[in-house]
């Protein structure tokens, strides 16, 4: 099976790409995948490139692609794709709905593709790419006769061209421009000779010859825009121009063109030199008086207004008339306006007369007569027409004013511009200006005659010219109504040539489409390309229809352009819609050599030493492909802009682009002047075999024919081998040095050029030029000269044949040995550097050599390539052999990374700062100079860096620089690993194949250090996520991306242990280091990280709130049990009046503050019997028990063990019995702003409900947990959020714990099946069951708020200010606080949904979607609250207590973890409900997943490869955030849980319908 190249192109929403470039290659897959706007949408993709290479191509034809997923998830459509074979050449369009449509008209969003045609030639058709072409453009009715072409057309072969460009090779019209067709259907008569006609056939069996014997492509122009106005066919079908019969708006546009024309004849006959007009035109004075003249006597004759002007009295006739006959409006407009005469007739216009009659046919006040009131009513229309004339005549003396300025402009280069052709005298042949308009002679007359003939039967033989608008809109017609480009003189006309009308499609001008067709079919059987002539004019439809028809000729058609769109994106356009495959560019655009340099890298190529590019890799937009030319046919020569010593240098410039090339005839013949393509006659010279030949023949030693020769063969070399890496260095001002590079030999050739756009008044002079520095050996000079002048010889135009400059000739060397240079030599410095010094080199002068490195280096990469093989990649060594090693031995990367666990892989890929920095081993995270620091200690950190780098080939980023400058990195990363015993062998392994990059030029190292990092990485990675549960190993990447999470925040840090569990457990026992101070043996668990960077070590790290609601999400459904079984048993040893630990500390340091992290914790405890497997058992393992009773000092492990099953039971009996208690060490030692009634601690029951309860209104002992700290805003010691008394998702944990162990008991899994309480003074029994019953009674008398009142079941109805929800807590301080819309009430649905009326739960959590649910989290407050403030600044020092020192962290700010409980509550209670509203689970599913796909986006983007803590407000960034969190993570990988066996459950996967194979024409 072949292996392709991918490109993988993600679709977003809404998206119209047709602006966007896109380039692939025949061959190549292109996989379609989805954006995370896409991810929940029901996506059908479209396409109408063919399915395979047998399918003809229909562009109105789309292709249904089918959607695949590599992973087994059937509900996470994140990697889903559709993918496409390039099996044809050309344009092709995709679209995709997402409303289960098929019609492109619904599409949601949509773009093109390019792929590139295959170029063949000789007898082996050797398949050649787009930067191998070296095109000549020759004008073909220079060539002579076609029995003489042969001859001619050797001297493009012999000078190493490849492709040959004619210009239009049909018959010309009546001025002989290459341009101007006359027949398209007939070849140039001028071909014949010796009574033999030339025909089609001769001319497409040349072409072949050329092809398969001289190996070169034929390439000519297609012309649609315009053809002679001599064209026999066009008069015998006038429909087919622009005449005044189909297009009556150009009638004043042509009198126009007739008033300029009878004033240019008045002129050459010198009858206005009484006004100082002369015959000769020589100053401006003379222009002056033109204008003067035109805007005071000669136009006002005309009275030009008139045609867009009513005639007023005749139009007040008709509205009196209209009055005195009352009559009936039928319809009117709401203002009155000109209606347009169609005609364009004088005085013709009119108005609506029903709008006229509404408005100003209206009583009078004060007016008593009927003949009165109507004098009245006529009045005020009269002044209404007399303004509406008005202002057309200022519309139309502002047309005037424009044509008389542009007719000035015109003049002005005709007849004065240095640069125009001066032509001096204003005669009948050359007038002051050409005409817009041709019409039969017969028409000729006056003006006043002439204007006659626009409403004659014969007017649709008066037809517009055609041209090209400067700056105008290139995807406007010009000539079409509305536009008066013609009017005002706008178009720089080609006055030999009428623009063609093709309307809409083939049934607006049959003939003409037909014709036009025929024509372009020919042209695609006889030549291998084609250029579009002034393709920006072009009607886009037409050059679609037109050229879909040449590539059903000729499939690998390849299609050049001319756009002077002057914008980018409508060139971007033009490529898509027509599938054209380069652009011309022209080297002579440039104004000195750097711009010239700059044109050089921009058109082609990536930076030296770019990155190595995976082989599925995203299709990124490109610019369009060039064909750079040193100069166009339609240019001046060089030497007139230039000077004759530029040549050569420029045209090796050129030469060293990457993408195609080309030249015009003439100038590698030294040419000084412009080869005319309209008034050129001469002929070109022929090729001679032999020495010294004479006109008409010439050989290699003609101007710098030897020279190009040298650098084409050089160009082709380049391309054809691989030198796809371009560097250019601006030397001077003048000299530029341009690097190839070939990436994969490394080899280099560096060519110098000394440019002259001026003629340099020292020719011989080389002065001072910064040597070069090169990397590695010079092997040999491939070519160096310059041109030489001589006063031998003059020049002298020679009548009958083009030639050029003999004054100069070529001195040129080619392949010698460094030390026979005569313009360079090598210098080696002290320390091994080489540089080349300019010994001579003077203007003009080439000099090009070839570099490959040292054998050191050489050998060095061929040891990094057989290193990273070790991953999988197919490197190559320099003859092409593929390295692949797939060996098994101890030193294989892939046997080294299978010994990794996941706390050895946490190391290796992760560990911020801080947690680096405790391990005490000196490291920490590596800072690169002009960046920040990198996130992570590990592989990630670099991995965050480079993805970005390498996507953009960001060669000038400080990590670049710093890799560049020194080995700290790559050796960093070794040192790093090697110090610790379980990944020293991984560090050895960096540090031997990081060696090799000390070897080789340090430009390259930051591709190969890519190379490594990345490929080990991909590696490492793969072994996490095998090391996991087949929920992760069979997950789509969003899946394992989350899961990665449980080895991010999952490690072991010194600073952070947690309580040494009992040396009684029972296999398997917890891991074990050593000590390295004591050298004796220590158990080392993992623990979870709240979050990165701020909760990372020391005591800030193990939170057993945060530990616990992360927990089942990173350890559980990873398959991690073994972890969460000691983090369970550790946290368990430290209970404390019944409680968990906030902050965990080792234990000794432990703070019994919070109420809730005890009821997480049996959560988890919960969810582990559930899970794992024997789940139950962790019910007996035993418990070492730091503080077996409340006042206990810290005991040492296995002092006091206990079954788990005790501890959790001691847990609810001392909420049952309820207790006070004051924080030990209370004061600010302890905590800074808590006053000394927060310290005050209470939990217990309210066992009239069955509802725990807590704390006071001094402290915050739920996740809401902050407290007050500013003494300027007197928040100090305040909670933000006390949430004391009975919080609702503690009800729901409580609830859930009462429920499991319930099911434990009586499974007899658990001994217990009741708590003691005291109840009216009496110690009673109550039993799980009881109490969760008690609990359920209660809840939603207690927590609901109804959505319409209800009297007298609503104590204080005033506290109410969002109906429809859940409370979120019972009987706190202060009291209204219960009543505020939280996200808490969630928590409870999912684990104990018993405790919900459905209905009450849905209502709820649409209140708290339609509210709450932000862009990645959820409000922490009800944003009507008065209380809320919903961007989090710690920093803030203001007087306002609601936000000084970051008060509001939870009044407003949107945190992520509850998001993860709100979706999955929606999910539960949508399958609760499900059955009585069957649509409700889907419509659920869809929406959970829509709003997942900000979290993929996020996640994927995110530098720590992460989920934040939280927002600000909407889904602003936060500055204070964690940009990591654990519980964030492992939630919303518990919402992908769900789904996933939601989805398998019941099958909503199948709600997709499959794709259709064919849509057919649309």
């Amino acid at each position: 099976m072949p292996i392709h190249q991918v490109r993988q192109l993600t679709l977003n929403g809404g998206e119209n790409k047709q602006h966007t470039l896109y380039r692939l290659e025949k061959g190549w897959l292109l996989k379609f995948i989805l954006g995370p706007s896409l991810h929940a949408s029901h996506v059908r993709i479209f396409c109408n490139h063919p399915q395979d290479k047998a399918a003809e191509y229909k562009k109105d034809t789309y292709y249904e692609l089918e959607w695949r997923n590599p992973s087994s998830s059937t509900s996470d459509r994140h990697d889903v794709y559709a993918e496409v074979l390039m099996v044809a050449a050309g344009s092709f369009r995709y679209y995709f709905t997402v409303d289960d449509s098929v019609s492109p008209d619904n599409a949601n969003g949509s773009g093109y593709f390019l792929v590139d045609p295959t170029l063949s030639f000789g007898g082996d058709e050797d398949d050649i790419t787009m930067d191998c072409i070296q095109c000549q453009t020759v004008i073909s009715k220079l060539l002579g006769p076609f029995e003489e072409w042969e001859r001619r057309l050797l001297v493009a072969k012999e000078t190493g061209y490849n492709m040959i460009h004619f210009t239009p090779i049909q018959e010309l019209g009546l001025s002989n421009s290459a341009y101007s067709i006359r027949d398209q259907r007939v070849i140039n008569p001028l071909f014949n000779k010796g009574g033999k006609n030339y025909q089609f056939p001769d001319i497409e069996k040349f072409n072949k010859k050329m092809r398969k014997e001289w190996k070169m492509l034929s390439l000519t122009d297609l012309v649609y825009n315009h053809t002679a106005t001599d064209s026999p066919w066009v008069l015998e079908n006038p429909e087919c121009a622009y005449n005044l019969d189909n297009s009556p708006h150009l009638k004043p546009a042509y009198l126009v063109d007739r008033i300029f024309n009878h004033f240019s004849i008045e002129v050459a006959n010198g009858k206005w030199k009484h006004r100082d007009i002369p015959v000769k035109i020589k100053t401006d004075a003379d222009l002056h008086a033109i204008r003067h003249v035109l805007h005071t006597e000669v136009f006002p004759r005309y009275k030009m207004s008139e045609f867009y002007t009513v005639n007023l009295e005749l139009v007040l006739k008709q509205f009196k008339q209209g009055i005195q006959e009352n009559k009936i409006i039928q319809t009117s407009k709401p203002h009155l306006e000109i209606i347009q005469d169609p005609q364009f007739r004088r005085s013709a216009c009119t108005i609506d007369m029903d709008t006229a009659l509404r408005l100003y046919n209206i009583d009078r006040p004060h007016v008593y007569s009927r003949e009165e009131r109507i004098k009245v009513c006529c009045t005020e229309l009269r002044s209404k027409i007399e303004e509406l004339n008005g202002s057309k005549m200022h519309e139309m003396e502002d047309h005037i004013n424009s044509a008389v300025n542009h007719f000035i402009e015109n003049v002005r280069w005709r007849f004065l511009t240095p640069d125009g052709p001066q032509i001096g005298t204003v005669t009948i042949k050359e007038p002051l200006m050409h005409n817009y308009f041709v019409h039969p002679a017969s028409y000729e007359g006056t003006v006043e005659s002439e204007e006659q003939q626009m409403y004659g039967p014969g007017c649709c033989y008066i037809m517009a010219t055609n041209g090209w608008v400067m700056g105008d809109d290139p995807l406007r017609n010009f000539a079409e109504p509305g536009v008066n480009v013609y009017l005002r003189r706008e178009l720089i006309c080609w006055g030999d040539s009428v623009k063609l009308r093709y309307g809409k499609s083939p049934k607006d001008s049959p003939f003409l489409w037909k014709h036009m067709k025929d024509y372009t079919e020919t042209t695609a059987r006889l030549f291998d390309a084609v250029r579009l002539d002034n393709c920006h004019s072009t009607p886009l439809h037409v050059a679609e229809y037109m050229l879909d028809a040449a590539r059903k000729i000729r499939p690998n058609l390849y299609v050049v352009a001319e756009l002077f769109t002057g914008s980018e994106t409508i060139d971007n356009l033009f490529m898509n819609k027509l599938g054209i495959n380069s652009l011309i560019r022209e080297s002579l655009a440039a104004w000195d050599a750097h711009e010239e340099g700059r044109l050089v890298y921009k058109y082609g190529g990536q930076p030296v030493g770019s990155f190595i590019q995976p082989r599925v890799r995203p299709l990124l937009p490109t610019t369009a492909h060039a064909l750079f030319f040193d100069q166009t046919h339609d240019n001046m020569s060089p030497i007139e802009k230039r000077s004759a010593y530029d040549l050569l240098p420029s045209g090796a410039l050129v030469a060293m682009s990457n993408c195609a090339i080309g030249s015009n005839r003439g100038y590698d013949q030294l040419v000084p002047h412009h080869i005319h393509v309209v008034t050129e006659e001469r002929l070109y010279t022929s090729w001679a075999d032999w020495d010294f030949p004479e006109n008409p023949y010439i050989n290699l030693s003609f101007g710098i024919s030897a020279g190009k020769k040298a650098l084409n063969e050089l160009h082709y070399e380049m391309a054809l081998k691989g030198f796809t890496e371009v560097y250019v260095d601006q030397l001077d001002a003048c000299v530029v040095s341009v690097t190839r590079h070939n990436p994969h030999t490394h080899d280099s050739i560096i060519l110098v050029a000394r440019t002259a756009f001026q003629k340099p008044e020292n020719p011989k002079e080389t002065g001072y030029i910064k040597p070069l520095v090169i990397h590695g050996s010079l092997d040999e000079i491939i070519l160096e000269g310059g041109l030489v002048h001589t006063e031998a010889y003059s020049y002298e135009k020679n009548p009958y044949f083009i030639n050029g400059l003999p004054s100069y000739y070529l001195e040129l060397r080619q392949h010698i040995k460094v030390e026979e240079s005569k313009m360079i030599k090598v210098v080696i410095s002290e320390t091994g550097e080489h540089s080349v010094h300019f010994v001579k080199f003077t203007p003009g002068s080439v000099v090009a050599f070839r570099i490959s490195l040292p054998s050191e280096a050489k050998t060095a990469i061929l040891d990094i390539r057989r290193g990273v093989g070790q991953f999988g990649y197919l490197m190559r060594s320099y003859s092409g052999k593929t390295m692949f090693d797939d060996t098994w031995d101890k030193s294989n990367f892939h046997a080294i990374v299978s010994n990794l666990s996941l706390a050895d892989i946490n190391r290796v890929l992760y560990r911020c700062d801080s947690e680096d920095q405790a391990d005490g081993k000196g490291f920490g995270a590596y800072g690169v100079p002009g960046w920040s620091p990198m996130v992570y200690c590990g592989l990630r950190g670099v991995m965050a860096m480079l993805k970005e780098i390498r996507l953009n080939n960001d060669l000038g980023h400080p990590l670049c620089n710093n890799l560049r400058d020194g080995n700290w990195l790559p050796e960093y990363m070794a040192a790093r690993l090697k110090v610790h015993p379980e990944t020293e062998i991984l560090g050895c392994w960096f540090e031997s194949i990081f060696k090799h990059l000390g070897k080789i030029p340090r430009y390259l190292i930051p591709c190969y250090f890519d190379t490594i990092v990345t490929g080990a990485y991909v590696v490492i990675r793969h072994q996490a996520i095998q090391l996991m549960s087949d929920f992760i190993k069979d997950g789509s990447t969003f899946v394992q991306v989350l899961s990665l999470g449980s080895v991010q925040f999952c490690g072991y840090v010194k600073s952070s242990r947690l309580p040494q569990l009992s040396p009684n457990l029972l296999d398997p026992k917890p891991p074990v280091i050593i000590n390295e101070e004591t050298k004796e043996k220590e158990q080392a668990c993992l623990s979870l990280a709240a979050g990165f960077p701020h909760f990372a070590s020391g005591y800030m790290r193990n939170w057993g709130r945060d530990t616990f609601i992360a927990l089942r999400g990173l350890l559980l459904l990873t398959g991690r049990f073994q972890e969460a079984r000691y983090i369970i048993l550790a946290y368990a040893g430290t209970l404390r009046h019944g409680l968990i630990p906030n902050l965990l500390n080792e234990g000794t340091g432990s703070r019994y503050n919070c109420r809730d992290a005890v009821w997480w914790w049996l959560q988890a405890i919960q969810e582990y019997t559930k899970l794992a497997p024997g789940g139950p058992k962790i019910l007996t393992d035993l418990v070492s028990r730091m503080y077996p009773v409340d006042e206990s000092e810290p005991q040492e492990p296995g002092t006091y063990d206990q079954p788990l099953s005790d501890v959790i039971q001691e847990a609810l009996q001392r909420h049952a019995e309820g207790l006070k208690y004051r924080e030990r060490n209370a004061g600010s030692k302890i905590d800074c702003n808590m006053t000394d009634e927060g310290f005050e601690c209470e939990i217990g029951v309210k066992w009239d409900l069955g509802f725990v309860y807590g704390g006071n209104e001094w402290n915050c002992g739920t996740w809401m947990d902050k407290m007050g700290s500013s003494e300027k805003a007197k928040n100090k010691g305040k909670p933000s959020t006390a949430r004391n008394g009975t919080p609702v998702e503690i009800i729901g944990l409580c609830k859930s714990a009462l429920r499991w162990l319930v099911e434990m008991h009586a499974e007899g899994h658990y001994p217990y099946d009741s708590v003691k309480a005291t109840q009216d003074g009496q110690s009673k029994k109550i039993t799980f069951k009881e109490w969760g019953e008690l609990i359920k009674a209660n809840f939603e008398r207690y927590f609901w708020i109804n959505s319409q009142p209800i009297p007298g079941m609503e104590p204080n109805p005033e506290l109410i200010n969002r109906r429809g929800i859940y409370k979120d807590s019972y009987f706190a301080t202060p009291f209204w606080s219960d009543f505020q819309l939280r996200p808490n009430f969630s928590v409870a649905m999912v684990v104990a949904p018993e405790l919900f009326t459905p209905q009450n739960a849905w209502t709820a959590l649409l209140s708290m979607d339609d509210v709450l649910h932000g862009p990645l989290g959820m409000k922490t407050l009800d944003p009507r609250d008065w209380s809320y403030a919903g961007d989090y600044d710690n920093a803030n020092d203001s007087d306002d207590a609601k936000v000084a020192h970051g008060a509001n962290y939870h009044q407003g700010p949107e945190w992520v973890w509850p998001l993860g409980y709100f979706l999955r509550a929606k999910l539960l209670f949508a399958q609760i409900l499900g059955e009585k509203y069957p649509d409700m689970l889907k419509q659920a599913t869809s929406s959970v997943k829509t709003s997942l796909t900000r979290h993929y986006e996020e996640i994927m983007k995110s530098a720590w490869q992460s989920l934040p803590e939280l927002t600000n407000s909407n889904g602003q960034f936060c500055r204070d955030s964690c940009p990591a969190q654990a519980w964030s993570v492992g939630c919303l990988l518990e919402v992908l849980y769900d789904l996933e066996h939601l989805e398998d459950k019941h099958n909503l996967a199948a709600t997709y319908k499959s794709p259709m194979p064919n849509v057919g024409p649309l």
